[in-house]
């Protein structure tokens, strides 16, 4: 009977309208004026569509509230205003992206000296972007006739609004020819190297930081609609530009020209990192199986190779004397000399290097001694989580060696340039012999009582590392010949065998989680004496819905229930109870439900909302007597079980 009653109530926002002198901030102080407008309520969208309003609405998004307002209301018309610019409604977006003067007020908040507000920007950011995606050829045809939209956006990029706006450019316009014409737009405006000489010493960090971030998200982007792209589709302009070798080269020099600080080394390292991501061999298998992409890959990441080698010795500088930073106290005590974001980011860039498996790279870094100054840094921090991964990943990149089918190279080049990192890793660097050496110390400082050391899981890592290519891999020859040959002194190699054939595989028997045997299993009914899990009182609920269930014949409803003439009769007294008399009596009322009417002479009244049982034939005087327990014991009514019956 509950949709016999009209609930439906009418929005105040339709009161309001009525009123001829109705105010836009009157609607935007209604709570349900967003659901309204996105409701496409038509007289509400006719009313903001109107000149004086959208006018409104865009400086409200553009114009700095008074500083004297509350704080948890100065912004609350620019954001209401904001979310109904972007509501995602085509009159809106007509009149906002046809209107060339409200865009031009739009693009005056551009103009102001910065910094920006960042929640203004935020505004600006969503209602230009949402005009890029809804009404790309106004927008776009609008901004390209700006001379200075670039230069403007750059100037206020310390904002990160202003990277999405860029990015939005970027990746939501559409068609595909009009998308092209943009990106050749933002190449000819020289974005990337204007983006590119950001990251330098003399900016402020948090510009560094942005103009870093957009870099990588273009190189992402663009990569990810390259893969898409059909093959007669023109090439993106801004990913050539990043990945040439000029566009590389032009980066490091920024990086370390003047004096050398770790946010231009840091953020200039993320874009070299974003670069050879297409380089690694975690981009599952995308490379073999377009080897038409590869070979164009593999043109673009070899000069982004050749633009980095020559700087290979100012990132290794950069391990011996990084940036200067104060002394900071940590958990296991005061750490005079951190590592450094820097110097992570560089141990960073060489294992990407390394997977890269290009010969004059790893030879570069053998002759820098570069895989000797991380190992040194892996056992000093020995508590720098970050770091040991990074050398690990170094590790398995030399001995996991293996040169492309792509680019062969004749036998004696290939042997030499293919084993120098191998053979710099267990003879420069000592590989085989710092593992031991380290292992002895943790095992005397544990003996002393101290705490095991936190490299030590990783250390256990190469170690095994080491065992599984001396036994099968690409360099296994090579590795046997180093470790069993003249390299290795003889009492190291028979304590290389010792800790191999006890220490480690004690150590492997240890950290192997053996799973849970099914064999000994039984089932929970065998135990006899096993206590139920559950309070007992939730056995008399679990009886209760049993006997429910039993009552649930074909009929049970019809003979318990209310037809919709019985509910008709009585929706106008609230008051009105149902009785019954005893059980196999006779009723007082007529009613073939067996339902005394409240002038009936049936039984004596319980309390008002319960009912008294006269006739019913499904129910027993057994059952019924059970029935008048279960009622009062759980504190339901008759209501309940009709409700409960009928679902």
């Amino acid at each position: 009977m509950f949709w016999k009653f009209d609930l439906h109530t009418t929005s105040h926002i339709d009161q309001l309208l009525d009123r001829e002198d109705v105010t836009l901030r009157e609607l935007m102080e209604e709570d349900d004026v967003l659901q309204e407008c996105k409701a496409q309520n038509r007289r509400l969208l006719l009313f903001l569509s109107q000149d004086h309003c959208m006018t409104e609405l865009v400086n409200l998004i553009t114009t700095e509230p008074p500083a004297d307002l509350e704080e948890k209301s100065r912004f609350k018309f620019p954001n209401i205003a904001c979310e109904l610019l972007t509501s995602d409604v085509s009159l809106i977006n007509d009149k906002l992206g046809g209107d060339e003067s409200l865009l031009e007020t739009l693009y005056h908040f551009l103009e102001q000296d910065p910094p920006l507000n960042p929640l203004l920007a935020s505004f600006f950011s969503k209602t230009i972007g949402n005009l890029i995606a809804r009404k790309t050829e106004q927008v776009i045809s609008f901004l390209r006739k700006k001379d200075g939209f670039i230069d403007l956006v750059l100037k206020h990029i310390d904002a990160s609004a202003m990277m999405d706006l860029l990015l939005r450019l970027i990746s939501c316009v559409e068609p595909a020819p009009l998308r092209q014409e943009v990106l050749n737009w933002l190449s000819e405006e020289k974005l990337i190297q204007r983006l590119t000489e950001l990251i330098h010493t003399g900016k402020d960090e948090e510009r560094q930081s942005n103009a870093s971030q957009t870099l990588c998200d273009i190189i992402r982007l663009s990569r990810d609609q390259a893969n898409q792209m059909q093959e007669n589709v023109e090439a993106d302009p801004l990913l050539a530009v990043l990945e040439s070798q000029e566009s590389v080269a032009g980066l490091l020099k920024t990086m370390f020209e003047g004096e050398r600080s770790e946010a231009s080394i840091v953020n200039g390292t993320q874009v070299l990192l974003t670069l050879l991501e297409t380089r690694r061999s975690g981009l599952e298998g995308l490379m073999d199986l377009y080897s038409q992409g590869y070979e164009r890959s593999y043109t673009v990441n070899s000069s982004i190779l050749h633009a980095i080698e020559p700087h290979l010795k100012d990132f290794q500088q950069l391990l011996l004397n990084p940036p200067k930073k104060s002394a900071i106290l940590t958990t296991v005590g005061l750490l005079e000399e951190p590592l450094g974001n820097a110097r992570l980011h560089v141990a960073r860039l060489v294992a990407a290097l390394l997977q890269t498996s290009a010969p004059s790279v790893c030879q570069e870094l053998c002759k820098l001694t570069t895989m000797d100054q991380l190992l040194d840094l892996f056992f000093k921090y020995s508590w720098n989580n970050f770091l040991h991964f990074q050398v690990e990943l170094c590790v398995a990149s030399i001995l996991n060696h293996s040169v492309p089918e792509e680019r062969p190279i004749p036998g004696p080049e290939l042997s030499l340039r293919g084993l120098v990192s191998v053979r710099s890793l267990f003879q420069k660097c000592r590989l085989v012999q710092r593992i031991l050496d380290a292992w002895e110390e943790n095992d005397q400082i544990q003996a002393e009582g101290g705490a095991r050391r936190g490299n030590m899981g990783h250390l256990t890592r190469m170690a095994n590392m080491v065992v599984q290519n001396l036994e099968k891999g690409p360099v296994q020859s090579q590795i046997s010949d180093l470790i069993k040959g003249m390299c290795l002194p003889e009492d190291c190699r028979g304590h290389w065998e010792s800790f191999v054939d006890e220490t480690l595989r004690e150590t492997n028997r240890r950290n192997t989680v053996e799973l849970v045997s099914t064999h000994n299993l039984h089932s929970s009914s065998e135990d006899d004496d096993m206590e139920s899990p559950f309070p007992n009182d939730l056995s008399l609920q679990q009886a209760f819905s049993d006997y429910q269930i039993q009552q649930m014949t074909a009929n049970f409803v019809d003979q318990f229930g209310f037809n919709d003439e019985e509910f008709s009769e009585h929706d106008e007294n609230i008051n009105w109870t149902a009785s019954f008399g005893e059980a196999g009596g006779n009723s007082s009322s007529p009613d073939p439900a067996g339902w005394d009417s409240p002038g009936g002479s049936g039984g004596d009244k319980q309390e008002a909302g319960w009912a008294n049982f006269t006739e019913f034939q499904p129910f027993s005087r057994w059952e019924l007597n059970t029935l008048h327990t279960i009622l009062y014991t759980f504190d339901v009514s008759v209501w309940d079980i009709v409700n409960l019956s009928c679902f």
